[in-house]
């Protein structure tokens, strides 16, 4: 069962998760003198771009405005890594900056083929912790032209909250935001203010915990049992005291508190429990599941072992050391905050700085109209 009841679906999706085109991960060679960034955007131009250069993945999503949401019409994806190794060291490697350096310059080529009326990039946790974090950021900007600009914890988790507002409802008067990363996990407890208006960030939490960095850590004692309920536990005790702080627990006992994951490890989960034959988000982004239906998904990739893990279609072999640490974060929330459904978004930062600068251009474009 994937809905009952006690579980209420989000509405529909909005129209910038209707039209998925497929990440592209073909290889592309950088090029020595690529232009600027600013020559990639073009005022009279349909389209809006937005790059995230995470902790474990470079992702870039161009989409057109479509109603109060968007479509997509462009996206790619890859992983890098970049955070390998942060966590001993403080400092990005070469080996991990030269990956991400070769999605980014394949970026700016997609950008250089489709200029955009409007082109946002950021970095997150590896380029905030990193000691040599604003080094590579001014190597990525000479030799892609490309400037993302590192953002707080904070603005991780609005952007976030922001995506995947439209599947909160009107009889939600809480939501329970989680975002597991590469480099860390961003929790958000959130006010939601109805379907006209942007829902209120009441506090966050950004735990140094993420799927890399627990997997350099612990990610052997993922594989078994004990090890495994340890990380949890370890993840739980830093959750406890943001319940404390907010009450989270008093109000889900009142009702009305929706519990939304946004990750790779939540997306993973929803298509274990759906028994994809492969990945495929529009089935799974929006999906509201049974928690026990989760949980279940959970223990059945525990069981699989790293072979199982690495012939999984839902997981392949590039993300083997990463899902089980991830699923110890959920394991986590799921013990402190025991809420009987979970919301899975196939959303996140990119989604959210299409649908601001969008909101922002129709602002522009109004007073200008008021003005004329």
């Amino acid at each position: 069962m994937l809905r009952s009841g006690a579980c209420t679906p989000p509405p529909e999706p909005e129209p910038f998760l209707a039209i998925a085109m497929p990440d592209d991960a073909t290889p592309h060679s950088l090029l020595p003198g690529r232009q600027d960034a600013g020559r990639m955007v073009v005022p009279g131009g349909l389209a809006f771009a937005a790059l995230d250069l995470g902790t474990n993945n470079c992702r870039l999503l161009v989409g057109t405005p479509s109603g109060p949401g968007f479509r997509v019409v462009d996206s790619f994806s890859r992983i890098v890594r970049l955070g390998e190794g942060l966590a001993a060291t403080g400092m990005l490697s070469e080996a991990a900056m030269d990956r991400a350096i070769g999605a980014l310059g394949a970026c700016a080529d997609k950008l250089a083929k489709r200029p955009v009326r409007q082109f946002q990039a950021v970095a997150t946790e590896a380029c905030r912790r990193a000691g040599n974090g604003a080094a590579f950021l001014a190597r990525v900007a000479a030799e892609t032209g490309l400037k993302p600009r590192i953002i707080s914890a904070r603005e991780e988790a609005e952007l976030a909250m922001e995506s995947c507002a439209p599947l909160m409802e009107p009889g939600d008067r809480r939501a329970l935001l989680f975002d597991i990363g590469g480099g860390s996990t961003e929790i958000a407890w959130i006010r939601v203010c109805g379907r006209e208006s942007i829902p209120e960030l009441i506090g966050y939490i950004s735990l140094p915990l993420g799927v890399v960095t627990l997997a350099e850590r612990a990610g052997a004692d993922c594989f078994t049992q004990q090890g495994f309920a340890a990380v949890a536990e370890e993840v739980a005790g830093h959750l406890r005291g943001f319940d404390a702080v907010h009450c989270i627990g008093q109000e889900i006992r009142a009702g009305g508190v929706r519990l939304i994951g946004t990750s790779g490890t939540v997306t993973t989960l929803a298509g274990v429990a759906l028994a994809l034959p492969r990945y495929r988000r529009p089935l799974v982004d929006g999906r509201t599941l049974d928690t026990n239906v989760a949980d279940q998904a959970l223990g059945d990739l525990f069981a699989l072992g790293r072979a199982g893990l690495a012939a999984h279609p839902c997981v392949g072999p590039d993300r083997v050391e990463f899902v089980l640490p991830g699923c110890a974060i959920y394991a986590a929330i799921r013990q402190v905050w025991p809420l009987p459904c979970l919301t899975v978004a196939d959303r996140g930062l990119r989604e959210g700085m299409l649908l601001r600068m969008m909101r922002g251009d129709r602002g522009n474009q109004a007073h200008r109209r008021r003005a004329s």
